[in-house]
């Protein structure tokens, strides 16, 4: 029903029912008396007369039926617009078997619709006329049949607006300003015959869900805890009180129970959240979408000495690194005028997951700095302290160019294999010796590799056949050694011992040329198995 509000439901529906009931009973009366309307005289039929898909003509009575049903036409012509849909938009509610078009009722003219409800007794009759359908409803004699088809319309549609809201799932009810309930739905009685849902004053529901609206406002809504019983547990409802005429309110109430342990939920999960941040030894700050500060933890404000006051007054992005390049907590941009671009370039770094710098603070500390994407937009920026890491990584390579420049240092050629005969380490000897330079390659020089180039510079020897097969050896590692010879005749002496890691060393230490018998002396002590 267009015109018809939610709130006027209840009120609808009685005064109509009681307006047919004394309609009838007055009709009743006035034959009984021989008063109004002459019992001879017919009554004004309620007819329309329809050429094709469009009304031609209509009774007094069905006119006035249009009129208050305000369907849409001409004023100047009342059928200007008037199309069987919408005439039989009204009689279908009271007749449903009315065809949907009138070509399928001048089919089936003539022919007789009963009404759906068993206790009315009038009928729609379709009749064919010189090509033309007629339709009239006939087997009732009101003072006013245009009223009684109005008030049967009306009454059928409110029983079906009252079902609906009374299988409607959440307490609808309409009150008077002393809080008096005039009329409520099913809902409404199941929730207040409740016994356990009691108010804090044990007076009942009604009392809690009434709520206060204001002189200078016309609706009014609030979330409303009641009380069950236990005291782990309130249903909540979210509570609409609307006025409505002079001394009534329409009220509603919404069962927000799914909703507001979803709230708790997360706000539970927020404060896990918010601890497990509080105990990061990382600074974390995340931007969100407009790049203000939406979060940070305690260790942000340890490692960047910036006051908390500032950080809670959501910065965004561009004022935070000022800020921290304002305190020397990052390094100082070479040119300034390229600083904002800069700015900008992380912060679409830090989009994508791109972003990642080390920062070496005038203070000795070092930073690693992280930007990451977050949903909808925001981005994080993870602070880490690696001064511990990075000054353990500077002693650890210290020592290793120590250790290197020592072996360089060294007559003999020195390389080191691992098990799977990678070669791990060589010094300045062994390349000069052998002409090979390991660091000069792109990929990773193996066994196989060396091998092959040192075999090309010997005479005829089994050493490195035997050295490769000795690399990946677990067990039975002992030291050997074993005399080759270079195609120019210059002997040398190899030693392999086994190191820790699984590691192999071979030394190549050049022996004196010597002369006569001693010249072709080659001994070999083969390996060890």
């Amino acid at each position: 029903m267009a015109g018809l509000g939610l709130w006027g439901i209840a009120a609808l529906v009685a005064i109509c029912t009681v307006a047919a009931g004394l309609a009838l009973a007055l009709f009743a009366l006035l034959e009984r008396r021989g008063t109004g309307r002459p019992n001879h005289a017919a009554p004004d039929p309620v007819a329309f007369l329809f050429d094709g898909e469009q009304l031609d003509h209509a009774s007094e009575a069905a006119q006035t039926i249009l009129a208050r049903t305000q369907l849409d036409g001409d004023p100047t012509d009342p059928f200007s617009d008037m199309s069987w849909n919408k005439v039989s938009r009204i009689l279908r509610p009271r007749f449903p078997d009315l065809p949907r078009s009138a070509a399928q009722a001048l089919q089936k003219a003539p022919c007789t619709i009963p009404a759906d409800n068993p206790q009315d007794h009038a009928r729609l009759d379709l009749v064919a006329i010189g090509g033309k359908l007629s339709v009239a409803i006939m087997g009732e004699a009101p003072p006013c049949a245009s009223d009684h088809h109005l008030t049967i319309i009306q009454t059928s549609e409110l029983r079906a607006v009252a079902r609906a809201a009374n299988l409607f799932p959440y307490p609808i009810w309409i009150s008077r300003t002393d809080g008096q309930v005039i009329w409520a739905n099913a809902a409404h009685a199941k929730l207040t015959n409740n016994p356990r849902l009691l108010s804090e004053q044990g007076q009942g529901i009604l009392s809690t869900l009434d709520l206060d609206i204001p002189e200078t406002s016309d609706e009014t809504s609030q979330r409303v805890a009641v009380e069950t019983g236990d005291p782990d547990r309130a249903d909540w409802f979210s509570v609409t009180k609307m006025r409505s005429g002079q001394n009534g309110f329409l009220n509603f109430a919404i069962d927000i129970n799914p909703v507001v342990e979803a709230e708790i939920a997360q706000h539970r999960f927020v404060q896990t959240l918010t601890k497990t941040f509080a105990q990061l030894s990382t600074g974390l700050a995340i931007f969100d979408r407009d790049r203000q500060l939406a979060l940070f933890n305690p260790a942000l404000i340890d490692l960047t000495a910036l006051p908390a006051e500032f950080l809670s007054a959501r910065p965004d992005l561009q004022s935070f690194f000022d800020r921290l390049r304002d305190n020397r907590m990052m390094p100082e941009p070479k040119n300034y005028a390229s600083w904002r671009q800069h700015i900008a370039d992380l912060v679409v770094a830090a989009s994508d997951g791109r972003y990642h710098e080390t920062w070496s603070l005038p203070s000795g500390l070092t930073y690693r700095v992280t930007g990451r994407p977050h949903p909808d937009g925001a981005i994080a920026i993870l602070i880490e302290d690696i001064s511990a890491e990075m000054s353990l990584t500077r002693r650890f390579r210290s020592q290793l160019d120590l250790g290197q420049a020592v072996i360089d240092t060294l007559d003999e050629g020195i390389v080191a294999f691992s098990p799977t005969g990678a070669l791990t380490l060589s010094n300045t000897a062994f390349c000069t010796m052998w002409k090979l330079d390991p660091e000069s390659s792109f990929a990773e020089m193996t066994a196989q590799d060396a091998t092959r180039h040192m075999r090309a510079m010997c005479t005829k020897t089994d050493f490195w056949t035997d050295l490769r097969e000795f690399l990946p050896r677990a067990f039975d590692r002992h030291v050997w050694f074993t005399d080759i010879r270079m195609k120019d005749g210059t002997p040398i002496e190899c030693r392999v011992a086994p190191i820790s890691g699984g590691e192999t060393l071979v030394s190549f230490r050049l022996r004196p040329v010597l002369q006569g018998a001693d010249a072709s002396a080659n001994v070999i002590s083969a390996p060890p198995g």
